[in-house]
């Protein structure tokens, strides 16, 4: 199968500033060499998360390390998020000397630089325990950028936020106990006297919003964060990606060879597509290869053609608007499941919201009307709802056009003063 290797983390020695030796976990992206990354660990020490955290951005081109900042009081700490995990973790936080954990950071730096895989420059990310810690190195350390999620007892520390030399982003939970919002309030104030920090604040979402095996996760505000959090990143530590260039060789394999076998490579090893009307697609390998070669590519009819309107950059996604043009001289699985062949032509106005780890695509959401491609094949009569056919593309390439034709009070606002 064509799967991009996943980068597989291992754990390395770095020399702590008086002499001794602790862990950390090494993720490197499949390039062989970026940009570093050093991950700030949650209480519960260098868990799962924190490993495929890890993983993940090595996938983003960065080399990453994840040092081990309870060394001193038990190396190696692994905790669940169960009871017992809790009560370990919590105690481990209460003895841990913050600022030898700084100093444990500096070395971790320091080794990074070092690394034959390491490239450019050095950035850090911190989660709950970490996010405060990333603020204190931030202060501390040469990094060239941080990032801070829901860090805790930030409030302890504001003396320190003059010092801070580098961009940051802090992400604040509304609900966070931990970190209530006069708290919080506090902490913002004495963060907006610095330039280049920015500050987001995920509303009705709870501390550790980020991690997927907590309770507290929130799938739609760790999107956010993420995106937000690459936008760093690729501004400030680089790689930078011609996410253009991708898409458009992606798209080529789709629609120009119709090559399913060159399709899968231009992705990552897990990818996923949601064509969010009809829920068609696939999640993971496998299951994308199976629907692209048997229920996409060539189930696209045979004059199909894409009318570009409109494409926004971003760090790591791109929204892509066209007009998806076609005649119904086929069953189209994906966009008609079901409906046997009409030979009526039709236009749609789609939006594409395509996401990129490092160089590959790892998602696409795929937007459209479904009820103007049902009118415009016969298969939904309009008369009496608010739904147009062709003339929703039309429209779209032309904004003289008539506006508001489905709207029956548009009428009686005319000659009303505006």
């Amino acid at each position: 199968m064509n799967i991009r290797e996943k980068s597989v983390g291992h754990n390395i020695e770095i020399t702590s500033s008086g002499g001794k030796t602790f862990s950390a976990y090494m993720a490197a992206p499949a390039q062989g060499s970026g940009p570093g990354l050093v991950l700030l660990q949650e209480i519960f020490g260098i868990n799962d998360y924190m490993k495929s955290m890890a993983e993940r951005f090595a996938e983003e081109g960065y080399v990453v390390l994840v040092p081990d900042l309870f060394w001193r009081m038990q190396p190696g700490v692994e905790l669940g998020h169960d009871d017992a995990g809790f009560a370990a973790a919590l105690d481990f936080n209460e003895r841990l000397d913050i600022d030898l954990a700084v100093r444990d950071i500096a070395s971790t730096v320091q080794a990074l630089r070092a690394l034959p895989e390491h490239a450019g420059k050095v950035g850090a990310i911190g989660y709950c325990l970490g996010g405060k810690l990333a603020m204190l190195s931030a202060a501390a350390i040469d990094l060239d950028c941080a990032v801070s999620y829901y860090g805790v007892g930030l409030d302890a520390y504001l003396d320190r936020v003059a010092s801070i030399s580098c961009p940051m982003i802090f992400h604040f939970a509304g609900n966070d106990g931990l970190c209530p919002p006069e708290t919080r309030a506090t902490i913002q104030t004495a963060l907006k006297a610095r330039d280049g920090i920015e500050m987001y604040v995920y509303e009705g979402c709870d501390h550790a919003f980020a991690t997927p095996s907590r309770e507290s996760f929130d799938k739609p505000a760790s999107m956010m964060a993420y995106s937000r959090t690459m936008g760093m990143l690729r501004k400030i530590l680089g790689p930078v990606y011609d996410l253009n260039a991708l898409w458009e060789e992606h798209c080529y394999y789709e629609f120009g060879t119709r090559d399913v076998d060159a399709v899968m490579p231009t992705m990552v090893a897990a990818p996923y597509v949601n064509h969010v009307p009809t829920m068609t697609g696939g999640v993971g390998h496998d299951e994308l290869k199976r629907f692209y070669k048997y229920h996409f590519v060539d189930a696209n009819p045979a004059d199909t053609r894409l009318i570009p309107i409109s494409r926004t950059m971003g760090a790591d996604r791109i929204v892509d608007e066209f007009v998806f043009c076609a005649t119904h001289d086929r069953e189209i699985d994906w966009l008609l499941p079901g409906l046997a062949p009409t030979g009526k032509y039709f236009e749609i106005p789609m939006l594409a919201v395509i996401c990129f780890r490092g160089n590959k695509l790892y998602n696409e959401h795929i937007y459209w009307d479904q009820a103007s491609v049902l009118v415009q094949i016969g298969a939904l009569d309009p008369a009496g709802l608010p739904v147009a056919g062709i003339q929703t593309a039309k429209k779209l390439l032309d904004e003289m056009l008539p506006t508001n034709a489905l709207m029956p009070n548009w009428q009686s606002s005319e000659g009303r003063p505006v």
